[in-house]
């Protein structure tokens, strides 16, 4: 055990948790109308608890096992078993790099909440987020980490495929999901309400910067020159992409938001974790750069062209950034075209697949939608007996 690494991770773990609670929440609290932001905050705080205990009942297991197939880990590690504060992985307690890695399988179906909130049912929230993460994003972080990022990874790992934090693990599985359930639930029935509190969104992605430090710094999995770098650029690329959203922004509106800037943000730091252990600064500005064009006009094109209500832009920021990133990689000759797009066709066919199944399944268990009513009159109160701010008299 290397007692410089596990203090490093440590403090990652406790960051990346920190994206998710309150970063995420925040950030999509703000997005919503006033009667429905418990409700996010519900579900992100639920997701939490939930893939939590999840992830030690069979998540870790499946994702990091030994099973020799290569498809998936197995059930050999199930609730940690033959795990102790002295088992190692690499330099470190492999309990410490079981919780490093709990916080990505949080923030993953975390992120999908942005497809489907103002009308989504609870049960279906926790349900299908329960399976989806076993059943889809464990498997594949299997096929591309199954190493522990401490090797090749798994199948897709020995071929080639290079994403250091992310960008297919977590931003293109939960993009694509967010997308195929934005669609097969459709639209709210009013699209058109603007963010209640720009200040959550704000605050909410300021949080969610700092904490990417520990998501893509702690891929790093030590505390050296490697994630160093990983920290930097990833600072860099967030920082290029919020100007260049806000002055595209400008340019095609004539006024750059608030709420777009961070938007932009968000978009910069998806787009750089898969390539942030490979790529140097001025990569990343070029990363940066791009990003926060990209996936505004991905936003438009979602919005007014497909007529999609994916409500929170989850597929155009998350997924389309970290597509983005990923094909990054080979163009600046860091990885192979042909494992990178072949990475990307085979994971975002897996998901879809296990993805549709999933919300066909579970809608025949819980309420995908709620009612027309609930939905006009807001979930805090209906759903959950609460509301975030008292009603003036």
């Amino acid at each position: 055990m290397n007692g410089a690494d596990t203090a490093w991770i440590i403090v990652a773990t406790a960051l990346v948790l920190f994206m998710t609670l309150p970063g995420l929440a925040l950030f999509y609290g703000g997005l919503v109308r006033a009667r429905n932001v418990l409700s996010v905050f519900m579900h992100c705080f639920s997701i939490a608890c939930l893939m939590s205990i999840l992830w030690l009942v069979a998540g870790y297991s499946i994702a990091f096992g030994d099973d020799p197939s290569g498809m998936w880990g197995g059930l050999n590690k199930a609730f940690l078993n033959g795990i102790d504060a002295d088992s190692l992985a690499g330099t470190l307690p492999e309990v410490l790099f079981f919780a490093f890695q709990m916080t990505f399988a949080i923030i993953t179906p975390a992120l999908i909440v942005g497809a489907y909130v103002e009308r989504v049912g609870f049960g279906f929230v926790l349900t299908f987020s329960g399976l989806w993460m076993l059943l889809c994003y464990a498997p594949v972080v299997h096929w591309i980490w199954g190493g522990g990022m401490l090797s090749d990874g798994g199948i897709l790992g020995e071929i080639g495929v290079r994403d250091f934090a992310g960008g297919i693990v977590v931003h293109e599985t939960a993009g694509l999901a967010a997308l195929i359930i934005a669609v097969i639930l459709g639209p709210r029935r009013n699209r058109t309400t603007p963010p209640h509190n720009p200040g959550y969104v704000m605050i909410g992605a300021a949080m969610l910067w700092v904490g990417w430090f520990g998501f893509n710094g702690g891929s790093q999995l030590a505390a050296d020159g490697g994630a160093a770098m990983a920290m930097t650029v990833t600072h860099l690329s967030a920082a290029t992409a919020s100007l260049s959203w806000a002055l595209w922004e400008r340019i095609r509106f004539g006024k750059a938001s608030m709420v777009g800037l961070v938007t932009g943000t968000i978009a910069g730091l998806a787009s750089i974790t898969p390539a942030s252990g490979f790529v140097g600064p001025v990569q990343a500005l070029i990363i940066g750069a791009v990003a926060g064009i990209l996936c505004q006009e991905a936003v438009y094109v979602m919005r007014n062209m497909l007529k999609i209500d994916d409500t929170l832009d989850v597929f155009a920021v998350h997924g389309v950034g970290g597509i983005f990133g990923t094909i990054m990689i080979a163009l600046f000759g860091l990885g192979t075209w042909t494992a990178q797009l072949g990475g990307l066709v085979i994971v975002g066919a897996f998901t879809a697949v296990v993805t549709i199944v999933l919300v066909k399944v579970v809608a025949l268990i819980t309420p995908l939608r709620v009612d027309a009513e609930t939905e006009t009159n807001g979930l805090d109160l209906a759903v959950h007996g609460e509301r975030a701010y008292e009603m003036s008299s």
